[in-house]
């Protein structure tokens, strides 16, 4: 059967298949990365990592630690916290970068950890921005980080795939910032949320990879589990030259990995030559979930927000606001690499800051500032009077200096500018390309770099509907054929992790299963624990466990006797929350249409009297007579329900 990008690459790294098993969207698949990385939080993985009762890292060649989200903090308790981190990685043998060395998505890409073809995954949501180079990267949880590092794998449910075709050319002046948050603000009603991108079309083979990195590292503001772009000559080249470098740099620095040949373990000839004769590539009828055509002849230097990617306004619009701004950032892993550095330098050299305005500039990793030295980029910011802070991450998730205060405007050529991730509530955050950025510090407002025409961006999304087939899926010990119970309904759509589990419980360590169970459901509704009965299916409505990553938000259900959670969608995090703690979660867009077209929805907790039949063994959902097909719930799945939880599966297994 024919099989996309993602599946292609996704098959190469999923293990204990079936014979002859081809792998597709929506299975479930037990996957082993060829690398995972975590951060600064792998200080939080670690005593999970021992609570499994692992004394030693399985593969120690396929984790990698980065210091970079906290780095300005010279604090006792950090910089004892990062000996710590040091500490646990030499005794487990693992690659080690210290803070200062760079941002760890940076370091992936300029260390070749992610390889094109290969799966990378990482502790943080930006992990997407390895697919820039044709690697299927994507997010994982910390409770995934630590079974990676004790057992190798971890479970995956392959997902939808959207074709996104990006043809025509980019105009002088407009850069793949500008791509992205084109895309983010057209196509802003979820039509990626819980997808993976695969990139093509004839524009792509003029984007650098610079250019791919930005665009691959925001489909996680798009909504997106992964971007990946082909593995094309540009993709190639781009791999030749950094080992060229390498070779000049020489292995000093290189982890514990390398042969003592000279010959660096992940970015060499041998490595690059293989993978110039085997790339792997979509078939020519593999099924996408949805298309998306996008021209990028239309698209022009834009600016995301305030507070949101999903509005987006074009520079030349913007000025007319005369919005004025008093801080400006060139700083994060998705705009301060070399390219990204020299536009906003050549917007500012022989310039000055506004006065009424800091410009804050910080590096990707030490070799970029290196390389922005000897152009003599860095040094052009600098005497335009920007402020210089070191290779991290900083201001973009509200951390060290620089931070936004009350009634403060920022525009930034970072990823994220949700209300108060870069300081305070109270003040509003723009995002944008360098030049934008550069250009608009030197005005003291928002305005554009060059003078533009407004065109109005072209896209058309299609969208796919794959014939409904009969599933016969292998049953194991232990996990339930057939599963029945009443279907209690809350509507709502978007309903997030503090509507299912207060935040004022979320850090209450000694809090019991049963308290939680007392409490689920309490800032949604308050009458949710009186309707419900144990033995019960709740079924929500779509993006169901959308907002931060507590776990209890999918551990107090189960505790309040919920066999399982059918919805319209889930987030992809609360998914992998609730399925690492045992407790099934399925969707059933169908249905949730269906319910609602039978029930009245401005209630907040519907008991339904209807019954559901779920079989897994069929892969069918039986409501009222009517039939609906569910995603099969493969081995990887059923073996981590089984077992009650993803570290009751690892350690099963140490």
């Amino acid at each position: 059967m024919s099989q996309n990008l993602i599946e292609k690459i996704a098959q190469r790294f999923a293990v204990g298949l079936e014979k002859g098993q081809i792998v597709h969207s929506g299975d479930f698949i037990t996957l082993q990365p060829a690398h995972v990385m975590t951060h600064d939080n792998t200080g939080a993985v670690i005593p999970k990592f021992k609570s499994i009762g692992a004394k030693r890292i399985a593969n120690p060649r396929q984790v990698v630690h980065t210091l970079d989200h906290n780095i300005q903090d010279k604090s006792e308790a950090n910089l004892a916290k990062y000996a710590k981190i040091e500490a646990f990685s030499n005794e487990m043998g693992v690659d080690f970068y210290p803070a200062g060395r760079g941002i760890g998505h940076q370091i992936m890409c300029e260390e070749g950890y992610a390889f094109p073809g290969t799966v990378v995954v990482a502790s943080d949501s930006h992990s997407n921005m390895y697919g820039g180079l044709g690697v299927l990267g994507t997010p994982v949880v910390r409770t995934d980080a630590a079974a990676l590092w004790a057992s190798g794998k971890t479970w995956w449910q392959i997902p939808p795939v959207v074709k996104v075709i990006l043809n025509g050319n980019l105009q002088a002046g407009v850069t793949g910032k500008d791509v992205i948050i084109t895309l983010a603000g057209y196509f802003n009603n979820d039509e990626v949320l819980n997808h993976a991108i695969e990139f093509s079309g004839n524009g792509i083979e003029a984007l650098s990879i610079d250019q791919r990195l930005s665009i691959a590292n925001m489909t996680t503001e798009w909504g997106a589990l992964a971007g990946v772009f082909p593995i094309d000559e540009v993709t190639v080249n781009w791999l030749k030259n950094r080992q060229t470098f390498i070779e000049k740099r020489g292995l000093a620095g290189v982890p514990s990995d390398a042969d003592g040949n000279g010959v660096h373990p992940r970015l060499n000839g041998k490595r690059i030559t293989e993978l110039e004769h085997n790339r792997p590539i979509a078939d020519a009828d593999a099924f996408y979930a949805k298309e998306i055509i996008f021209d990028l002849s239309g698209v022009r230097p834009i600016v995301s927000g305030p507070d949101t990617v999903k509005v987006s306004t074009p520079v030349s619009l913007m000025e007319e606001r005369d919005i004025k701004i008093n801080k400006a950032y060139l700083v994060s892993c998705v705009n301060s690499r070399v390219e990204d550095i020299a536009q906003a330098a050549a917007v500012v050299k022989g310039k000055r800051i506004h006065p009424d305005v800091q410009f804050y500039i910080a590096p990707a990793s030490s070799e970029v500032l290196v390389e922005s030295k000897n152009r003599g980029d860095w040094q052009a910011l600098l005497d335009a009077g920007a402020t210089e802070l070191p290779p991290g991450c900083g201001p973009c998730i509200g951390l060290g200096a620089g931070l936004l205060e009350d009634g403060e405007v920022g525009i930034s050529a970072t990823n994220r500018n949700f209300k108060g991730r870069m300081g305070s509530k109270d003040a509003q955050a723009y995002l944008a390309s360098p030049a934008v950025v550069a250009a608009s510090a030197l005005a003291g407002k928002i305005v554009q770099p060059s003078k533009n025409d407004l065109v109005k961006p072209q896209g058309e999304l299609k969208e796919h509907r794959k014939p409904a087939q009969k599933a016969q899926v292998k049953i194991l010990d232990g996990f339930p054929t057939v599963l029945r119970g009443e279907l209690v309904f809350c509507p709502q759509d978007n309903m997030n992790t503090d509507g299912i589990y207060p935040g004022k419980y979320t850090y209450k360590d000694d809090i019991t299963p049963e308290e939680q169970a007392q409490v689920v459901m309490e800032n949604y509704d308050p009458e949710f624990g009186t309707i419900v009965q144990k033995g019960d299916i709740l079924i929500g409505g779509f993006n169901f466990g959308t907002g931060s990553s507590r776990e209890q938000a999918a551990t107090a259900l189960k505790y309040r006797g919920i066999q399982l959670v059918l919805a319209g969608s889930f987030s992809e995090t609360y998914k992998r929350n609730a399925i690492n703690n045992g407790f099934l979660v399925i969707e059933a867009p169908e249905l949730v249409n269906d319910l609602r077209t039978q029930f009245d929805n401005s209630k907040l907790t519907i008991k339904t009297g209807i019954q559901a039949e779920i079989n897994f063994e069929a892969a069918q959902l039986a409501v009222n007579g009517k039939t609906y097909s569910i995603a099969p719930i493969g081995a990887a799945a059923q073996e981590i329900i089984i077992e009650g939880g993803l570290e009751n599966w690892v350690k099963s297994r140490l």
